[in-house]
């Protein structure tokens, strides 16, 4: 088999499992360059704990739930708190919308069945399988993890509900030295490829992007001369949101599959540095 990458410079946005990846670029011939991208995520018991006290007041008409870590989190911070019945009993009461398989298991587990649950693991999916429900005049709780998922608020406030999020991840900015460096290769046109393991590494970058006003560079150099790579769907979903068209993103999420498809890409398209 042919090596793909031969002589591309791949950048990793992850900070965790460099070397893994870094090998596996190497692997198809390919020069690994890091440029984390993923900031610190970090539990934030302190700061959850109002609006969960005021849930388990006062309920809500629906909660979704968007990770599994967090759905569980939620769950391990009432018990904290003394208040895990009550918690268990509001959610009886309320509708239940879902994103993700993990996040099904988790409340099966503990003997909760979602009301709706996305199409396809992604908040996109999500929102088609809420397009009919009336939110008019409804109070929503959206758990959220690390960062902010506009689209569904979106969604939710347009249809005329009223929006509390919870996260019990937090997510710390990455350094901007790293996203600096990373936008004046891409602007110089030195690295072939971004490699987004999730979708809070997507956000880093546009967030810079829209703190120094280059978001058309970005999303120039993305279409002409540096190709974004998404691990999954949901990073993937997080690229087109901000604009990104051209995503190589491999069927299996996976960080091998990833890699293999990248290098696919660049030996079906023949594309010569």
């Amino acid at each position: 088999m042919g090596k793909g990458l031969e002589g591309k410079r791949v950048v990793i946005g992850a900070s965790r499992k460099i070397e893994e990846i870094s090998k596996l670029i190497e692997n198809q011939g390919g020069i690994p360059v890091v440029r984390s991208l993923q900031g610190t995520v970090f539990l934030a018991e302190k700061e959850v704990e109002p609006g969960l006290i005021k849930f388990v007041n006062e309920g809500a008409d629906w909660v979704i739930f968007t990770t599994g870590i967090g759905t569980e989190t939620l769950v391990n911070i009432t018990e904290k708190l003394g208040v895990k019945a009550e918690y268990l009993k509001r959610l009886e009461a309320a509708n239940i919308a879902i994103r993700g398989y993990k996040t099904k298991n988790y409340l099966k587990k503990i003997g909760v069945v979602p009301d709706i649950l996305d199409e396809d693991g992604s908040t996109r999916g999500l929102i088609r399988a809420l397009e009919d429900v009336d939110f008019a005049g409804k109070n929503v709780l959206v758990q959220l993890h690390g960062e902010t998922a506009p689209r569904l608020i979106q969604f939710l406030e347009d249809k005329g509900a009223s929006v509390a999020t919870i996260l019990p991840y937090q997510h710390i900015a990455p350094e901007w030295d790293a996203v600096q460096t990373l936008f004046e290769e891409m602007q110089d046109n030195k690295v072939d490829a971004v490699c987004f393991t999730s979708a809070i590494q997507v956000r880093s970058l546009f967030t810079f992007a829209k703190e120094k006003g280059v978001t058309k560079e970005i999303l120039d150099a993305f279409q002409d001369n540096t190709l974004a790579v998404a691990v999954g769907k949901v990073t993937a979903e997080a690229l087109s949101e901000e604009g990104v068209d051209k995503i190589v993103v491999p069927e299996l999420e996976r960080m091998g599959a990833m890699i293999i498809e990248l290098s696919r890409y660049y030996e079906g398209n023949n594309v010569n540095s």
